[in-house]
């Protein structure tokens, strides 16, 4: 018998159906755009533990396609702006598939099934 996945199995799949490509760096990349909107790369690798050459990378695999500064896969889920306050640096927003992406993610997170489940009883 199938059992339902768990939030976060399901929300890796739904990640993972954009392009078999993405990385687990990638998916935790998005997820902190997602929570904190306007971060700059750095802040993200700092928040993240991830190097800022690591975190630029993720966050470029989820640029726009067509863009200079996106690389593959260029899932069209973040964008970076020149950062008002420090020229040499970029912030980070979601587009509008991004914010799609994380709203059905939210809805997968407050529906979530529990990785484990009580044991079956046997007959008595």
């Amino acid at each position: 018998m199938a059992r339902s996945r768990n939030a976060l199995l399901q929300a890796i799949h739904l990640f993972k159906a954009l392009d078999p490509r993405v990385s687990v760096n990638e998916l935790i990349a998005f997820l902190y755009v997602c929570e904190n909107e306007g971060l700059t790369v750095q802040e993200l690798a700092e928040v993240a533990k991830l190097t800022q050459s690591t975190a630029s990378r993720s966050l470029r695999a989820l640029g726009p396609a067509g863009s200079d500064w996106a690389q593959a896969p260029a899932l069209g889920l973040v964008e970076a702006f020149l950062n008002p306050h420090d020229a040499r640096s970029h912030v980070i927003h979601l587009t509008p598939r991004g914010r799609e992406l994380r709203d059905h993610l939210d809805g997968v997170i407050r529906q979530a099934t529990t990785i484990v489940q009580e044991p079956l009883r046997a007959a008595e």
